[in-house]
């Protein structure tokens, strides 16, 4: 069994006042992102420690209109232990989720809005649909990041300029696949999986585009057969005289 104090230690960033966008993914042996549809058939409880801390250490969590449908998200609201870790470190009780949608199609009355413990945000462009947009202004504060697409660099800088500078993203792949392509992915949390799953269930990224993003190894935790990799983008190296 994983150890909480270690994994704050393991994961945390060193400087939380620099934009840090972090993904959480967990993918079997053979690179299936989901059993039966959703990922959460793929973990157990050390995988669910790790999860949650994540959670505890970040300002706002991001995740893709299609994960919140698929993964049945609800209102996300931190246990009292967390909750008072974050107040004891300086942080609110309580962060936000910050769902990423070009079509909005969301109902208002979702529980992720009407049950969170903070007024949640949604992230859109500008040719999304203006009537979504007013009824989701109810339940939420609206961003509008990009003219035909969202632009993943302007949803982070506005974001940081809320003073929500640690962003976890928990998918999905085609959102993952768009942060890929736009540079913006920081570092990745990948939880592997002892099964090999077979069958058609995707990749933990998505895209249109073949992109090369070169990432260093932070650490390797391991927990039963269960394992915990922490990658960071790899920094261009100095050019020699």
């Amino acid at each position: 069994m994983l150890d909480r104090d270690e994994l704050i230690i393991r994961y945390r960033v060193p400087d939380r006042t620099l934009p840090h966008l972090r993904v959480n993914f967990i993918a079997s042996l053979d690179g299936a992102a989901t059993r039966e549809g959703v990922s959460g058939g793929l973990g157990n409880a050390d995988d669910r420690l790790v999860f949650d801390t994540l959670r505890m250490l970040a300002d706002v969590i991001v995740v893709g209109a299609g994960t919140v449908r698929a993964e049945g998200y609800v209102g996300i609201r931190q246990g009292p232990a967390d909750a008072a870790w974050r107040v004891r470190h300086g942080l609110p009780a309580q962060l936000p989720v910050a769902i990423v949608s070009s079509r909005l199609d969301l109902e208002p009355s979702h529980s992720l809005f009407a049950d969170a413990a903070v007024r949640p945000l949604v992230v859109t462009h500008a040719a999304s649909p203006l009537r979504r947009r007013a009824e989701l202004a109810e339940v939420a504060d609206v961003l509008v990041c990009g003219e035909d697409v969202v632009d993943p660099r302007l949803m982070r800088a506005e974001l940081a300029r809320r003073g929500l500078a640690q962003i976890l993203c928990e998918g999905g792949p085609n959102l993952f696949g768009a942060l890929i392509d736009a540079d913006c992915v920081d570092e990745l949390c990948l939880t592997v999986s002892p099964v090999l799953e077979g069958g058609p269930a995707g990749r933990i990224s998505a895209g249109p585009a073949a992109i090369t993003r070169e990432m260093s190894l932070l650490h390797v935790l391991t927990a039963g057969d269960m394992l915990f990799l922490r990658y960071a983008r790899r920094k261009a190296s100095s050019p020699t005289a």
